[in-house]
């Protein structure tokens, strides 16, 4: 979702409706000034109907003309951009809730399988849970230096849906991938903090520590939203 500029349109507004606050009921376009101006006042007229439709045109004239004009203003002007941002979070909160609602009712299926997968899988010899219910395998213990959720390490990794399906194997690719730990899913945060260098572990992510209902490619890959997901990482090196 883009996000909600209700105060860069409001500013575009006033730029393209000024001339001291007078009306602008005959105005003739004579040169390109008058026309920049004119298709400032469509595209902000287009942008307040798109994104504030519920607007109440009438508060928005009379904010504007006293502003324009100097009046004594109903809101303090401090005050109106923190109005705008707290309105536009709110605006961006409700459509992210709906879109989960959305891919709730279309992926409860994907998400009720997910859960009998860990539901079974922890019950397997060697498999360990941690507090937030990540699941792990220790295929092989390391002995060097443990990272922190700010390092940045070398791995080798291969990644598959539980199904088995590989959607992503730097193994396959035959080269090793470098990144920091706090720039991947909160499993894999929290799981290399786990392992010292020399390390393989396998692990079962829960979808709320992995994409949640924000997959990769909109759900179009493998990975669908609400899918917990199972990597294989060996930890080489802590840059």
């Amino acid at each position: 979702m883009k996000k909600v500029t209700l105060l860069a349109i409001a500013s575009a507004t006033l730029f393209a409706c000024g001339n001291q606050g007078e009306t602008a009921t005959n105005v003739t376009l004579n040169n390109n000034i008058d026309s920049v101006s004119y298709a400032i006042g469509i595209n902000s007229a287009n942008g307040l109907s798109q994104q504030f439709s519920e607007g109440n045109m009438d508060a928005y004239l009379k904010g504007f003309k006293d502003a324009i004009d100097s009046n004594e203003l109903l809101i303090p002007s401090e005050d109106a951009q923190g109005i705008i941002q707290a309105f536009s979070q709110k605006k961006q909160a409700e459509q992210m809730a709906k879109q989960q609602e959305e891919q709730a009712a279309m992926y409860g299926n994907v998400k009720e399988e997910g859960l009998k997968f860990l539901e079974d899988n922890k019950s397997k010899e060697g498999v360990q849970v941690t507090a937030s219910g990540l699941q792990y395998i220790v295929l092989k213990e390391g002995t060097g230096a443990q990272p922190t959720a700010e390092s940045n390490v070398e791995v080798h990794y291969h990644g598959t849906t539980p199904d088995g399906t590989v959607f992503d194997s730097s193994v396959d690719g035959g080269e090793t991938i470098s990144f920091g730990l706090n720039q991947v899913i909160p499993g894999w945060t929290e799981g290399v903090q786990l392992m010292k260098v020399g390390a393989k572990y396998k692990f079962f992510i829960p979808q709320e520590l992995a994409y949640g209902a924000n997959a990769p490619q909109q759900g179009q890959g493998p990975i669908k939203p609400f899918m917990p997901l199972v990597f294989e990482v060996e930890l080489f090196k802590i840059n």
